[in-house]
């Protein structure tokens, strides 16, 4: 068994909505099926026990090991703790090569998964020895370290239940929620809104008391020092008990309560200073800490927090119990889980000492013995929620402190007896404001009820009924799609809406080319997504995409599939028929929402059948209205698009919108048949965005194809009376559009420059030159920039045999190189003559094209 080409399918894909691992699995002919290896079935379930079946429901063909990976992979993660629940396996077209693919919900760990999943199959193979506790652990541990957090994931988790998109933008807890213009960022529990500034007041912990106090807000009394001396000078000045903290310090990392003695203080000064030069000393608060949470303008929550202890039971050590504590499941290294592990050290250790306990004494039955005197989470502490107990003046008091330093989601310490009850009535005090707080301690507190914080703070980013969403239109299909991109997004951008695009020549926002080349995959997509000056955008999306990494977005607002064609790259990544392509590109007819549209094709029945795929509204486009799958779809009441003599028809049951094709240029009058499918594919998309027609009118008008605006779709130039077309037809479906296009062209003499991609299957490459070689008087053949794996000459000789049979072609030249070939034409042509060039290099091409013509 042998893994290779391990992917990452990051969004809806070929195989599901899951994000997924898929693996190419070959086997040897000795291992395909398991019943081939003797006891190789009892030796896994030995190893991993909670394997599974390693059958898939419904599946009555013989278990290979392809499929005791697939559900190793699978259950590795979930008994790891991962939600996974998705998996397949599925043979190529070559013997004993299978597809794997396997949900993840951690990239990461789905990628480990498999390494570990080959590890057990191979064990279980030759009878070796496999730690399936190691491997688990090893799961678990990389889960933790990649997962978001619990105050971060709580946000998430409330972004996804208001149907809210997001994406991670970094390992850690930068996320973005949101699409282009409506898009909002965060940074765990800090908003974007949320000032440098005002984090800067609230590090600066020293000013934030100035602020409150001039607030009128009660804080307790304190100085900054940067030595012992003065800070012990300071404590006595004060009045002890003191409290020490590092002055721009945060999760209570250096601070210190309660401080007595001249020797602690020594200790807890010096653990402060590893954390801030400047140490703040301060007047010790009698009461309870608690913490209260503030996001936006209201309390959401409150917490009473407290030191991590442990309550002696006559039998055991200090450090024993601590020991018992920490087995505790809820609690863990760092903020992964609800409750962190005590930890012992200098500052535990000299807490005990204060308290006249050692690590290693026998505590008295129910005595307590305190191991910080500060309260945070992160250092051990608990925390029981009193939302429901809050005074209102308190709550008041808080949301006033997090707007006097700026903060949007405030973490507010406030020490007190009881928080039922004024501060000034009871002697307490604001001791810190906190930007970006845990939130973990509301979320799933020790005691009491568990506060959904992470919806207040979506709520505070995010109106009623706002999902960050903006309009989103994917188009797929094998020809025509670039031009119909450009078309829908001219018609959207006449609304005054800031367009995003993408296509194989590049990635447009408001029209600039932001960056080159072939730009059709998920990657360039979720870029225009990430652009905060996007109000709407539409994305050509490419079979290869797909495949290898799935859609760059979770659904789309409009899926356009504008045709199948036979030479759409079939042979490449076990896609063999055009069936099989079907299937590939209806993931964007099938990842519309409920409340979206697909605009497909009745004129190819591949196209016209995925609209059974389709969770919402279906649009039908075709030249002929009288198809069987129009008439069905018409009679339904639904909606369509077709040609009446020189009108395109929009028709929604009785009622019809008509289009004159004498007002879209792009058409040329209705004279060029792929022009008008693809007029009609953007019109469906503008229909079912909700344009209204006065506006799609003057999109159609004013729409320009032309070199500069649509490089190589159909761009037509006058050299010297003759007419050039250029175009980036490469396969036999787009070369006998384009031969019907150029019928309805009046010429004396045709001829052609063309070259072949290496990538097609042999007849696609023949087929091509057999179609041209009907049509034009004299073909040109040249040999592109690239052969995609193909020996030198191999392509030419190739198109030069569809010539063999060609009843009207007589003169064929082979050149080396493009732009010869085209200069080459160029001295050929008469005035009346027509030439069709096929480019390869677009850009360079219509550039060559465009000085020759200056220079005529």
């Amino acid at each position: 068994m042998e893994l290779s080409r391990i992917r990452a399918l990051r969004g809806p894909n070929l195989w599901s909505r899951h994000t997924s691992i898929q693996a190419l699995v070959q086997c040897d002919d000795n291992e395909r099926a398991i019943s081939h290896l003797p006891g190789f079935e009892a030796r896994i379930r030995a190893r991993f026990p909670l394997i599974g079946a390693m059958r898939p429901i419904g599946y009555e063909g013989e278990i290979t090991i392809a499929h005791a990976l697939q559900y190793a992979v699978l259950n590795l993660q979930a008994q790891a703790g991962c939600p996974v629940t998705f998996s397949r396996s599925a043979p190529t077209t070559e013997a004993g090569l299978y597809q794997v693919v396997v949900e993840y919900t951690e990239e990461a760990v789905g990628r480990l998964a498999f390494e570990l999943a080959e590890k057990l199959c191979i064990a279980a193979r030759d009878d070796q020895a496999f730690d399936l506790d190691a491997a688990l652990k090893a799961l678990r541990d990389l889960d933790e370290d990649e997962r978001l957090g619990p105050s971060t994931g709580s946000i998430v988790n409330a972004a996804i239940a208001r149907d809210i998109p997001y994406r991670r933008l970094t390992r850690g807890s930068l996320v973005q929620f949101g699409w282009g213009s409506k898009q909002r960022r965060i940074q765990a529990a800090e908003i974007d809104s949320t000032s440098a500034i005002a984090e800067s007041i609230a590090q600066d912990k020293d000013l934030t008391k100035e602020l409150l106090r001039a607030a009128g807000v009660p804080v307790p009394v304190g100085k900054v020092v940067d030595n012992l001396e003065d800070g012990w000078k300071a404590a006595l000045e004060i009045g002890l008990p003191v409290v020490t903290k590092p002055f721009d310090g945060n999760q209570g990392k250096g601070v210190t309560v309660g401080i007595t003695q001249r020797d602690h203080f020594e200790i807890v000064f010096a653990v402060a200073q590893e954390y801030s030069r400047h140490v703040i000393v301060e007047k010790f608060i009698t009461g309870d800490d608690f913490r209260m949470l503030v996001v936006g303008d209201k309390l959401i929550a409150a917490a009473r927090r407290e030191p991590p202890h442990v309550i002696g039971d006559g039998v055991h050590t200090v450090h024993e119990l601590v020991d018992i504590v920490n087995q505790d499941p809820r609690r863990g290294e760092g903020h992964a889980t609800s409750l962190t592990k005590i930890r012992f050290d200098n500052i535990a250790h000299s807490r005990l000492a204060v308290q006249g306990y050692t690590a290693d004494s026998v505590l008295p039955k129910g005595a307590r013995a305190v191991l910080r005197n500060n309260a945070n989470l992160s250092t051990g502490g608990t925390a029981t929620d009193v939302t429901d107990d809050v005074h209102p003046e308190v709550a008041a008091r808080v949301v006033a402190a997090a707007k006097m330093v700026g903060i949007d989601i405030a973490g507010v310490d406030v020490v007190c007896e009881n928080v039922g009850r004024s501060l000034e009535a009871q002697g307490g005090g604001m001791v810190e404001v906190n930007a970006a707080p845990g939130l973990r301690m509301h979320l799933d507190p020790s005691y009491g009820k568990g506060r959904d914080v992470g919806k207040a703070v979506i709520e505070t980013m995010f109106g009623p009924g706002e999902n960050g969403r903006i309009p989103v239109v994917a188009v797929s299909g094998t020809n025509g799609k670039t031009t119909t991109v450009r078309l829908i997004a001219h018609l959207i951008g006449q609304t005054g809406k800031r367009m995003g695009m993408t296509t194989t020549d590049g990635v447009y926002v408001e029209g600039r080319l932001i960056d080159t080349g072939d730009c059709s995959g998920p990657k360039s997509a979720k870029n225009v997504l990430m652009h905060p000056e996007v109000d709407a955008a539409v994305f050509e999306t490419a079979r290869g995409g797909i495949l290898r990494e799935g859609l760059g977005f979770d659904r789309c607002d409009v899926a356009v599939v504008t045709n199948l064609g036979e030479g759409d790259h079939l042979g490449l990544n076990y896609i063999t028929t055009t069936e099989e392509l079907a299937v590939v590109k209806r993931v964007v007819a099938q990842n519309t929402g409920p409340d979206g549209t697909a605009v497909l094709n009745a004129a190819d029945p591949n196209v016209a059948k995925m609209a059974a795929s389709c969770p919402g509204h279906v649009i039908f486009f075709a030249a002929d209205p009288h198809l069987p799958a129009m008439v069905t779809h018409r009679a339904h009441g639904k909606r369509a698009i077709f040609r009446d003599g020189n009108a395109l028809v929009a028709a929604d049951g009785a009622v019809e919108e008509r289009i004159d094709l004498s007002g879209i240029p792009l058409t040329r009058n209705g004279s060029i048949c792929f022009q008008v499918d693809n007029t009609m594919a953007a019109i469906g998309a503008a229909w079912a965005l909700g344009i209204d027609w006065n506006t799609i009118r003057l999109g159609l008008a004013t729409f320009v194809n032309d070199a500069a605006t649509a490089p190589g779709r159909f761009n037509v130039f006058d050299y010297k009376g003759a007419t050039l077309v250029a175009d980036y037809g490469h396969n036999p479906d787009a070369i006998q559009a384009l031969v019907q296009a150029v019928d309805a062209m009046p010429a004396q003499k045709r001829w052609v420059v063309i070259s072949g991609a290496g990538d097609r299957r042999d007849d696609d490459i023949r087929r091509q030159t057999e179609i041209l070689g009907e049509a034009f008087d004299g073909v040109i053949l040249y040999q592109d920039a690239c052969q995609r794996g193909r020996a030198d000459g191999e392509v030419v000789g190739l198109l030069r045999q569809g010539l063999d049979k060609a009843s009207r072609t007589t003169q064929i030249e082979e050149i080396r190189g493009e732009f010869l070939a085209i200069d080459t034409a160029l001295v050929k042509l008469q005035p009346g003559d027509l030439c069709l060039i096929l480019v390869d290099q677009v850009e360079e091409a219509l550039a060559h094209i465009a000085q020759r013509i200056a220079a005529a």
